[in-house]
């Protein structure tokens, strides 16, 4: 069968560009979808499960990256988990966090020569999971993942926050650090929940998660941080997924094959 991807661009030139680029290097390779969004494009993938994923570093709603956490996190366990190869606008740091683990990566624009080498790769990659399946792709997919979402987080300029300020009303409520049990975004907003009450504040969560402690605060979805000395226990469900148990509060929390790691007997 012809090898299937996946274009996910929110520049809809640059994403026709590669689109054609594409039929020139690897005529046989057929473009499933495009999609402009990293909501989509985690949909689409789920949907279509293409073989190869062109999944653009920035577009609005998730960046690729997320897009890929999200994927990887709702991809069925007995299909092989697409290849993914990201395209980005020069950056120095990036790059180097793809190549530190061996992530395949295109630079906008797409040069010939260097989608050639990306083509070739991909092809070996995909010859070799049909001869002989070797590992599991999805486990792979996920560490690398890992890997990079800590290699571009981004590093914490200030001190770690001992208060979040959040708006009731007309006033400025205080609410210290220590007392809450987690975080979770919601819409453009972000839920800060204690054991007794619960705040709104407009900062993303991606801006207060650098500035959180991460020895006491634990990313354990995409839209959710825990403090860790609120969890009282990690249990999976009949369909293998992992939820946590608080101390302080009733409901469950989700954890994500992302994150899933976190969480194993000592």
């Amino acid at each position: 069968m012809a090898p299937r991807a996946l274009i996910a661009e929110d520049e809809p030139l640059l994403a026709e560009d590669l689109r054609q680029a594409l039929a020139r290097a690897w005529p046989e390779l057929q473009i499933a979808a495009m999609v402009g969004d990293g909501l989509a494009a985690s949909r689409q993938a789920l949907a279509l499960q293409p073989d190869v994923l062109f999944f653009d570093i920035r577009m609005p709603g998730q960046s690729g990256l997320e897009a890929a956490a999200e994927l990887a996190d709702a991809w069925p366990e007995q299909q092989p988990f697409p290849i993914l190869v990201f395209v980005t606008a020069y950056d120095q740091y990036a790059m180097a966090a793809f190549e530190a683990q061996a992530v395949d990566y295109l630079l906008k624009p797409v040069q010939p020569e260097r989608l050639a080498r990306s083509v070739q790769r991909l092809r070996e990659l995909l010859e070799r999971r049909m001869a002989a399946p070797a590992g599991d792709p999805l486990a792979q997919a996920l560490e690398q993942l890992r890997r990079l979402a800590g290699a571009t987080a981004p590093a914490a300029s200030e001190p770690p926050l001992q208060m979040i300020q959040a708006g009731v009303g007309t006033q400025i409520q205080m609410v210290p650090v220590q007392e809450i049990v987690y975080f979770e975004a919601a819409d453009k907003y972000v839920r800060v929940l204690t054991s007794a009450h619960e705040y709104l504040v407009r900062t993303p969560l991606k801006e207060l998660l650098p500035r959180l402690d991460g020895e006491a605060f634990w990313q354990v979805h995409r839209g959710t941080v825990v403090r860790a000395q609120a969890i009282a226990s990690a249990q999976r469900d009949e369909a293998g997924r992992l939820w946590l148990q608080l101390r302080e509060r009733p409901e469950k929390l989700a954890v994500s094959r992302l994150y899933a790691q976190r969480f194993k007997a000592m």
